[in-house]
């Protein structure tokens, strides 16, 4: 009979219950957090649950029908897909449909609304100078901070620097800049006069502050100017009806109107010059936490040659305006998402915009500055609230299948390993509870959504996990059949069986890896179970089913080796332990004589 060598290993082993100790505190713990963050269930996917699913169609400019083509299509999809998705497992999908529209699916349990405004920017963007604005509606002054004396209060917002030189950085300006300041005291006949220099002011902003100045406007000119002033008196932000037919079919070289919120949530409505730089020409943009400055976070920009040249020179005429005409604003579908000021030209072909952001508000900005250009206008054709694609009986047919997976499972370990399969039937109902608050945890977490291809992820799984169990049980059924009791048996099977079992969930590891990275859509939601159930079964594996092996190994029903417990040495077929004998000594080398009695 053979014993384990002693050491640290051995040890180490006579003590299984840290082992479970360990992993039944990370069960508490994950439950724990399940319960305390109120997502007892896992999010499911459209095809399980329903969603909202929006139709977009595809509207080229006037004269650019050719501007609807398959690669437009397709860039249009990723940017919209970025946004919706991030990460890619929170089950949003988006296509196309026929030539010229994009589908785009949210599941429910996801902010359909905060998707579907992301989803909806989908107009080009454009920075364009402020020539007036104020508040709107009930909470409106009836002061524009068009006038030389509408000065920008104390709380900064959002400012513009020049992220070249620490010199040229800006002083604080108010987003709300609407709101007049306390020295601000102009007539209705000043503020009529700033509004409609402003309008009359070339739509490059070459003009200088309000009250200064202006070319003479042509006839068409005056008219232009007083159909604008007209729908800025009565543009009312705080109606959504108005904001989304401001500025409608108003061109890029053309003055118009639109309507954002400041910091404050308060509407503010604008008259905005000729687009001056094309979101298409911000190279790449992204929020950053800003700790040598104290600034918080920000959002940096860089601009592509041509943008450069442009902004240096948009940026170099404002700063020599008054408020709000020092301001820009980034204009995305008729909605201005932010309108810094500048104090001077900005020409190292970046930029950074900072105030009062959150993480939140700065990754927005950032993400409509990134991707908010697209080759196409879009228009929301309809938006309908749709059942599950499978619906709960889908959802309900695949546990039955599961169920019916796992029964057959336990059966086949209750015939063929009789005593051991309750610990693997235990070692099972661990993983699966532990893959349930996992799923459930990720939800909210970073959004993942459990759709039938996880579902049928989670049920390949289970064969995963039972193959493990059978590794190492048929090598301490092998150690049994050379002889060995059931202790040392248990003890010496597991250094191969643990190297086997490795290898094999190294294997399926990486083939869920590969699927997830090279796949879009649901199929991403069969890798990332997969590989997560793979994962989850190495922990058990460790953590679980050989301390509990171990455990058992000293209760007398294994030990003895019960017919009932599958390690009967019996029924194994075990050879006798085998016997030292001690050798016969060999005759001593040459004759022997005969002794005479």
């Amino acid at each position: 009979m053979v014993a384990p060598k002693k050491g640290k290993n051995a040890s180490a082993q006579s003590k299984p219950g840290r082992s479970l100790a360990l992993i039944l505190i990370a069960i508490v713990a994950l439950t724990g957090g399940m319960f305390a963050s109120g997502h007892t269930t896992p999010r499911l996917g459209i095809d399980l649950a329903g969603g909202t699913s929006i139709t977009l169609r595809a509207v080229p400019e006037a004269g650019q029908e050719s501007a609807i083509n398959k690669t437009n299509m397709d860039t249009a999809v990723e940017i919209m897909n970025r946004r919706v998705n991030g990460l890619g497992v929170s089950e949003a999908e988006v296509q196309t449909q026929g030539d010229r529209n994009i589908i785009v699916n949210i599941p429910k349990g996801t902010n359909s609304k905060e998707a579907r405004q992301q989803v909806g920017t989908t107009a080009k963007l454009y920075f364009r100078p402020v020539l007036a604005t104020e508040l709107s509606g009930a909470n409106a002054t009836g002061t524009p901070s068009a006038s030389e004396t509408g000065g920008a209060s104390d709380k900064a917002t959002d400012k513009a620097t020049d992220k070249a030189t620490d010199k040229d950085k800006a002083t604080d300006g108010d987003k709300a800049s609407g709101t007049p300041s306390d020295s601000a005291s102009a007539s209705a006949t000043t503020q009529g006069r700033a509004a409609s220099d402003a309008l009359k002011a070339d739509p490059s902003p070459s003009a200088t502050s309000s009250d200064g100045a202006s070319p003479s406007p042509s006839a068409s000119g005056d008219d232009s100017a007083a159909k604008l002033q007209q729908q800025y008196a009565a543009l009312d932000c705080t109606d959504a009806n108005a904001r989304a037919k401001a500025g409608d079919g108003a061109k890029p070289g053309e003055q118009t109107v639109a309507c954002g919120q400041n910091s404050q949530g308060q509407w503010q409505k604008y008259i905005l010059g000729a687009a001056a730089v094309d979101g298409t020409e911000v190279d790449e943009a992204e929020a950053v936490y800003n700790t040598q400055s104290g600034a918080g976070w920000t959002v940096t920009m860089k601009f592509t040659d041509e943008g450069s040249k442009k902004f240096a020179d948009i940026t170099g005429k404002l700063a020599k305006n008054q408020s709000p005409q020092n301001q820009f604003a980034i204009v995305l579908d008729n909605d201005v998402v932010s309108d810094p000021y500048v104090s001077q030209a900005l020409t190292g072909g970046s930029a950074e915009i900072s105030g009062s952001f959150d993480q939140e508000e700065a990754q927005s900005l950032a993400n409509m500055l990134s991707y908010g250009a697209l080759p196409l206008t879009f228009k929301e054709d309809s938006v309908t609230t749709v059942t599950a694609a499978l619906g709960g009986e889908q959802l309900k047919a695949g546990l039955i299948a599961g169920a019916i997976g796992l029964a057959l499972v336990v059966l086949y370990l209750l015939f063929y390993y009789r005593g051991l399969s309750f610990i693997a039937v235990c070692s099972l109902l661990v993983s699966a509870g532990l893959t349930y608050v996992i799923m459930a945890l990720l939800g909210p977490t970073i959004g993942f959504a459990l759709n039938l291809p996880a579902v049928c992820g989670a049920i390949v799984a289970i064969g995963i996990t039972a193959d493990s169990f059978i590794v190492y049980f048929e090598r301490v059924r092998d150690e049994i059949r050379e002889g060995r009791t059931l202790r040392p048996a248990v003890e010496r099977a597991w250094p191969r069986a643990r190297r086997t079992i490795l290898v094999s969930d190294f294997v399926s590891f990486l083939a869920a890896a590969v699927l997830f990275v090279v796949t879009v859509g649901k199929v991403q939601g069969f890798a990332f179970t997969l590989g997560l159930t793979t994962l989850l079964d190495v922990v058990v594996v460790f953590l679980f089913t050989k301390p509990l092996l171990t455990l058992m190994a000293r209760r007398k029903f294994f030990a003895s080796g019960h017919k009932w417990s599958g390690l009967d040495p019996k029924a194994l077929g075990a050879k006798p332990p085998l016997r030292r004998t001690r050798r016969p000594s060999r005759p001593a080398a040459g004759p022997v004589d005969p002794k005479e009695a």
